[in-house]
């Protein structure tokens, strides 16, 4: 009992910081992940550890079921505040980064972690397919507006679409990892890896989002007035949306996350400017921010008392370096089109945060199958998603800020201009 009552404080000092720190703080280049990597790390050195509090259960399942739930009301919310509409052109440099960019990066993370870490092929890929997806959770600072803010650039636009898609896009390459693990057991591993794991899957994530997403906004939107989901006005529809969707695709043996964004930007279609989308969205980041911080508070603890960075060494920090500095940057670069104004591709590149779907593709994976160098695997993904949340939250502020006054400076018919959206064309002339 004694343990609930701390565990229950613990709490409630998350939630009252998850409110005050963004408003405490917000002049400084620091991001409230930051903050909650610090504060896990204090707390890691006190008798108030929040990883005390978990002893007795399965840790690798209690990782996957906590980053499994926040990634889909992330993904949800992130659905939820695209205006632009889905299609080949207005998505281009979004397909670029997800067709080119995601598979070389993962080549050349699975090549650097055989060559570096020596790590055999199923682990190899593992690694570079757990770190590929860039992160909805901990990107809110390059990610667009709420819905209809008209804070939609080029730049926000295509990192907030790239991060809805590829937690779900980079799953069939775990799976190929896990093939690749049970291989001695599964002759035809590989036939049934491409029907089943990228086909099969990936359709039903698609299908099933884009009915459960219409479905639903007929409901919300066109029912009669007095049936209609609209009339309360209630945010938390979007967990039952969020929840629905993944639910049904998972049971259908498809990617719940891949389904679960579908299905947001599928219910943006039945009537993509109503306010009651606001409020959605609203209620999703709230539950997000709360969910990050939790995990997060956890996280810090865990590094700070060694349980995550037990093999800790120079060739994993050079093989971190490595992805974040080189991999990253390099396959998004090359990905975008030279047209790109090379502030805008510069930033694109470089601000694809790692974060909590590497540790959840991590626990997910070493559930399914054995790998070797276990260890080695969650330090690699632990360091990177530690350096990342740092070196990206002391960076993206400002970088973000200084794009936004170059932008601002440019005159219609500039270079800077050429891949605006919309929404951001309309503000200007309103603005003058």
């Amino acid at each position: 009992m004694e343990r609930y009552h701390i565990a229950l404080g613990l709490f409630g000092i998350v939630v009252l910081l998850t409110a005050w720190i963004p408003m405490a703080f917000r002049r400084l280049p620091l991001s409230l992940p930051i903050f909650c990597i610090a504060i896990g790390m204090l707390a890691g050195q006190s008798i108030f550890n929040p990883i005390s509090q978990l002893t007795g259960f399965d840790s690798r399942l209690v990782i996957e079921r906590m980053t499994e739930f926040t990634l889909i009301v992330a993904l949800m919310g992130a659905g939820l505040k695209i205006d632009r509409r889905l299609g080949l052109l207005s998505w281009a440099l979004t397909w670029r980064l997800l067709g080119i960019a995601m598979p070389v990066g993962i080549a050349l993370m699975a090549v650097g972690a055989h060559w570096m870490l020596g790590l055999g092929a199923a682990s190899a890929i593992l690694l570079a397919a757990s770190l590929a997806p860039t992160d909805p959770v901990l990107a809110s600072d390059v990610q667009v507006g709420p819905p209809q803010t008209g804070t939609e650039d080029e730049v926000r636009f295509t990192l907030t679409s790239e991060a809805g898609l590829n937690d779900g896009l980079s799953f069939p390459f775990v799976y190929l990892a896990i093939a690749i693990a049970l291989a001695p057991d599964e002759p035809d591993w590989f036939t049934n890896w491409l029907l089943i794991d990228v086909l099969w899957r990936l359709l039903a994530g698609i299908v099933t989002g884009w009915l459960v997403g219409k479905v639903l906004g007929f409901a919300t939107f066109r029912l009669p007035k007095s049936a209609a989901l609209v009339r309360t006005g209630d945010g938390f529809v979007a967990m039952g949306i969020t929840c629905l969707a993944y639910s049904l695709t998972e049971l259908a043996h498809g990617y719940g996350f891949v389904a679960v964004f579908v299905a947001a930007l599928s219910f943006r279609t039945v009537e993509r400017h109503h306010e009651f989308h606001k409020e959605l969205h609203d209620f999703s980041e709230q539950i997000e921010r709360l969910l990050m911080m939790v995990f997060l508070v956890c996280f810090g603890a865990a590094v700070s008392v060694g349980q995550l960075i037990d093999e800790l060494d120079w060739p994993l920090v050079v093989f971190a370096l490595f992805v974040i500095l080189i991999v990253r940057p390099a396959s998004a670069w090359v990905s975008l089109p030279s047209s790109l104004p090379k502030g805008e591709r510069a930033a694109i590149s470089v601000f694809g945060i790692r974060g909590i779907g590497s540790i959840y593709y991590l626990a997910f994976a070493t559930g399914m199958a054995n790998f070797e160098e276990l260890g080695v695997l969650w330090s690699a993904v632990a360091l990177i998603v530690l350096i990342s949340i740092v070196m990206h939250g002391l960076t993206v502020t400002p970088a973000m800020r200084s794009l936004d006054r170059r932008r601002g400076s440019n005159r219609p018919g500039d270079e800077g201009d050429v891949w605006q959206s919309d929404s951001t064309n309309t503000r200007r002339s309103k603005n003058g």
